[in-house]
């Protein structure tokens, strides 16, 4: 598999893992603190053929795409699931834990963010769906996230994930009903 577009990853084992998976080419942040060359790099990137920004489903690594995301419009962002980036032993979690399946899908399923939508989803829908504050709302939030393909979010990042990526009122209706349905089955 041959992904035309450039990947931005933390660090070299990321890229050992990714290039494990698939055909690519990656620009590696060395870390939280995206320093102003990179981004320059992923500019030029994203000018010429496109950026994937595939990070860790850790704070940092939500940190950094934040920080590229910010300054380089356009980006599709790829998202694996925390389960699929745990280390053997439990002990870190990160890219370069990923299962060469986990990686391919997680790329096969990148998608350019927009911020322009009209707001469905309201931040009341939310607490409603029982997805901010009460029992089990990490849970549910970390559900919804893997079936939208949008990544784990904290209750402050969900509502502008959703918008971000343009969820639809009906899209996310559907998923919580997948979400609470598997909830009554394991409940």
């Amino acid at each position: 598999m041959r992904i035309q577009e450039i990947i931005v990853v933390e660090g070299k084992d990321d890229t050992t893992a990714v290039k494990r998976a698939v055909d690519a080419d990656t620009i590696e942040t060395n870390g939280s603190a995206v320093n102003q060359v990179t981004i320059e790099k992923v500019k030029r990137a994203q000018e010429t053929r496109g950026v994937i920004i595939f990070t860790d489903p850790d704070y940092p690594g939500e940190k950094i795409r934040k920080t590229i995301a910010d300054q380089v419009p356009g980006c599709k962002h790829a998202f694996l699931p925390k389960e699929e980036a745990l280390a053997k032993g439990g002990k870190g979690v990160g890219v370069e834990h990923a299962t060469p399946e986990a990686i391919r899908g997680a790329l096969k399923n990148a998608q350019i963010t927009r911020e322009t939508i009209a707001e469905e989803i309201s931040q009341e829908d939310l607490i409603t769906a029982g997805l901010i504050g009460g029992p089990g709302a990490k849970e549910r939030r970390n559900q919804l996230g893997k079936l939208l393909k949008i990544g784990y979010t904290n209750g402050k990042q969900l509502h502008k994930r959703l918008m971000i990526f343009q969820i639809s009122k009906q899209e996310f209706i559907e998923a919580l009903m997948i979400v609470r349905q598997e909830e009554q089955k394991n409940g």
